[in-house]
């Protein structure tokens, strides 16, 4: 269940005044250094990988297979590195949706969240939601239905 509007204008109103009293708080908050932390530990893993790139060649054009398998081992290690980063965060899950009002400091951002939409429409002859929900959901349902019952 998405925020009403006005549960998104106090929480505009919430994040304005934690910028104003406290900007280093709001500035750990946004992530800012993380993101500055994935993105330098990324070009760290693609520097890698050229430098085994450059060992595999050079091992290869002077007959050394070892310098080529220690390229090669630098490489999966670079590749396995980064990916990992990529995926942590560091890649475009860092660019979440924006909140849909231009006078938000820039940098913050407006997470969807709550419950996710059911399916509608009956289910077999008792007319139940499909169990695809989650753990949660399915207990909520269930619960409703028992409340439903006791009146």
């Amino acid at each position: 269940m998405p925020l009403s509007e006005e549960e998104l204008r106090l929480l505009e109103q919430m994040e304005r005044a934690l910028v104003a009293e406290d900007p280093k708080l709001a500035s750990t908050l946004r992530g800012t250094k993380v993101r500055q932390h994935q993105r330098r530990a990324i070009a760290l893993g693609v520097t890698a990988f050229v430098v085994g790139i450059v060992l595999l060649m050079s091992g290869a054009v002077m007959s050394l297979p070892w310098l080529g398998v220690i390229g090669f081992v630098v490489m999966l290690a670079a590749v396995f590195f980064t990916l990992t980063r990529w995926k942590s965060g560091g890649g475009a899950a860092a660019s979440g949706p924006q909140a849909p009002s231009g006078d938000a400091p820039a940098g913050l951002r407006v997470l969807d969240g709550g419950k996710k939409s059911r399916r509608k429409g009956p289910r077999g002859s008792r007319g139940q939601q499909p169990s695809s929900g989650t753990m949660m959901d399915r207990f909520e349902e269930r619960w409703r239905r028992r409340r439903e019952g006791e009146r």
